[in-house]
């Protein structure tokens, strides 16, 4: 329950903080969740990653839905993924995740050191 939780409020506050500020405020979404929420080192770098990983994929399949495949195949034939739209919407997803995971697992690794909240 409280690793569903992370990943909701990880993805949520990430879509929101995404509207305001650059991509690399889901970096710091996913470090605060984990400080709070206070997971594993494993659970808090699934967390993130899997937070951001949904978000960026269902945002980016979203969009690329809205425009007929026409600019994430092009994009695709760029990065070599032989024009694949959805191998596009994975590797943006692992980016994030990755980025996001990293973070969080930052913030569940400093645990012992904040203070109870």
């Amino acid at each position: 329950m409280k690793f569903l939780l992370a990943v909701l409020l990880t993805a949520l506050l990430s879509f929101f903080a995404g509207l305001y500020f650059p991509w690399w405020s889901i970096a710091i979404v996913s470090f605060i969740v984990a400080v709070i929420m206070r997971p594993t080192l494993l659970a808090g770098f699934l967390s993130g990653f899997v937070g951001i990983f949904l978000l960026w994929a269902i945002l980016s399949a979203w969009i690329d839905i809205r425009n007929q495949h026409i600019l994430s195949h092009r994009i695709a034939e760029l990065f070599k993924l032989g024009g694949s739209s959805f191998l596009l919407i994975l590797v943006t997803g692992f980016i994030g995740g990755i980025v996001a995971g990293v973070a969080s697992l930052s913030g569940s690794s400093i645990r012992p050191a904040a203070p109870r909240l």
